[in-house]
């Protein structure tokens, strides 16, 4: 059955076609949500709630962007929503490799060949959460500044700002001390 066919299907209350739509995408928003939230049972939770929103909202949906994309939005928003509730910190970075940044001559930052992805999740813990969640929609998840603008609820000056600023932070405490041990 063709993707569109389902959608439509689903937005008659089709449970059958929701049950296949949710099964084509249950996993990968689950890892969205994991990367999130360190609790596999809050990501669990999140993801359901997603579903429930995206379900509720499917008239809203107008194809365009891909299913998958409009979905991944509504995760993550309610990854974010769910943090601010419980005031907890984020990411369980396990698999997830930071990207380099090649905007301009003076935006690149490399880190250390020796730094482990155990340093960058420390570091990143360490961050106001403004920083967190904008390093986050842009390293890990892709997110242009105009998205993560209207992900949060800023404009997009503030999104490059908190970038940049939560960038150097993080060089900053992934960068060795003078006495060789890191901060």
């Amino acid at each position: 059955m063709f993707q569109v066919d389902i959608i439509e299907q689903c937005k008659q209350n089709n449970r059958k076609a929701q049950l296949q739509l949710y099964n084509q995408y249950c996993d990968g928003m689950y890892i969205v949500a994991k990367r999130f939230l360190k609790d596999a049972q809050d990501a669990e939770d999140v993801v359901q709630e997603a579903f429930i929103k995206a379900f509720t909202k499917l008239h809203q949906y107008k194809a365009e962007v891909t299913f998958g994309s409009w979905l991944k939005r509504i995760v993550i928003n309610k990854s974010i929503d769910f943090l601010k509730s419980k005031k907890q910190h984020l990411v369980d970075l396990e698999e997830v490799h930071l990207k380099v940044i090649d905007a301009d001559d003076e935006d690149k930052w490399l880190v250390d060949d020796a730094i482990t992805i155990q340093d960058v999740k420390k570091a990143i813990e360490e961050l106001p959460e403004k920083y967190q969640y904008v390093l986050m929609l842009y390293l890990i998840e892709g997110y242009d500044h105009q998205e993560i603008a209207e992900i949060l609820n800023i404009s997009e000056i503030a999104s490059r700002t908190q970038l940049s600023r939560g960038k150097i932070k993080l060089q900053e405490l992934l960068t060795l001390k003078k006495d060789g041990t890191r901060y």
